[in-house]
């Protein structure tokens, strides 16, 4: 569904992508990290056609973004970290805007609002950020598109909201659908997101499942901090240190995100050996 090979971009006084390769398929719900500045909301407007790349191709459903076409438009929705709303009521926001969406869900939005707790009367411009947000993470998940591109989605929403949106996730997407997630909030999308994409330094250093994740890598605490060769990564935490090692014994054990992310980034060319090449072969 989303094919990109070779593919540079970047701003004037800052070169984000060069030659980067990523492919994505459907059915899945993606996990974007990245640190501050690595390029994540970029790479997500690179996708839905709002930047042109430089050199190489990206092909989305089947077309070239920076074409705009019609047919990947109405099957591409993105809810950006960035929140823009007209000074309309939902149902208006509806009416205006679900036509382009020719998938779009009466229903599944009025139970989202329901859900989100959204008062329906209320002008958009005058609800807090939090509820902005909540309103436009209802009407993507009801716009049933099959690229689904989600920029930060929990940032602004309160520990009951971020669960109802887990939620209201899981319950909305498709086989058919590709939901991308880009994130700094790894705690709060855990057990949703996967597999995981970690961007660095223009490239993608790592794209693998979390049960493959699991069984090249164990994660273990320890009291005192660990000296023997075999380590990957280790930190300092409360009572101990949380190790990571290469699971030769094939144990079973959880990889966090956290971990992972700390993991790939302190030591990606030890974990690229754990995983023979395949994790960032992927995308690098």
């Amino acid at each position: 569904m989303i094919e990109i090979k070779g593919m540079a971009f970047g701003y004037k006084r800052q070169k984000l992508f060069e030659g980067l390769d990523l492919y994505l398929e459907p059915g899945n719900i993606y996990g974007l990290l990245g640190k501050n500045g690595a390029g994540k909301t970029t790479l997500l407007k690179l996708i839905c056609g709002l930047r042109f790349p430089q050199a190489g191709e990206c092909r989305v459903l089947g077309y070239l973004p920076q074409n705009r076409p019609a047919g990947l438009l109405e099957d591409t929705c993105l809810i950006s970290e960035d929140l823009h709303v007209p000074p309309v009521t939902p149902v208006f926001f509806e009416r205006l805007y679900a036509p382009f969406y020719p998938r779009f869900d009466h229903a599944v939005f009025v139970e989202h609002l329901r859900d989100f707790e959204l008062d329906g009367s209320k002008k958009l411009t005058e609800l807090s950020y939090g509820q902005k947000k909540k309103f436009l993470l209802a009407f993507g998940l009801a716009s049933r598109t099959r690229l689904l591109l989600l920029d930060e989605p929990t940032n602004g929403l309160d520990i009951p909201s971020k669960s109802q949106f887990r939620s209201a996730l899981a319950r909305s997407t498709a086989g058919d659908q590709l939901v991308l997630i880009s994130t700094h909030q790894v705690r709060d999308m855990e057990n949703l997101i996967d597999p995981i994409i970690i961007l660095d330094e223009g490239k993608v250093i790592f794209q693998e499942s979390l049960e493959e994740t699991a069984r090249r890598l164990c994660v273990s605490m320890e009291r005192e901090q660990p000296t023997d060769g075999g380590v990957i990564y280790s930190d300092k935490t409360l009572g101990g240190y949380v190790v990571v090692r290469e699971n030769a014994a094939g144990a079973e054990n959880r990889v966090d995100l956290e971990t992972l992310f700390n993991t790939v980034i302190a030591n990606r060319d030890r974990v690229r050996e754990v995983f023979g090449g395949a994790a960032a072969g992927k995308g690098a």
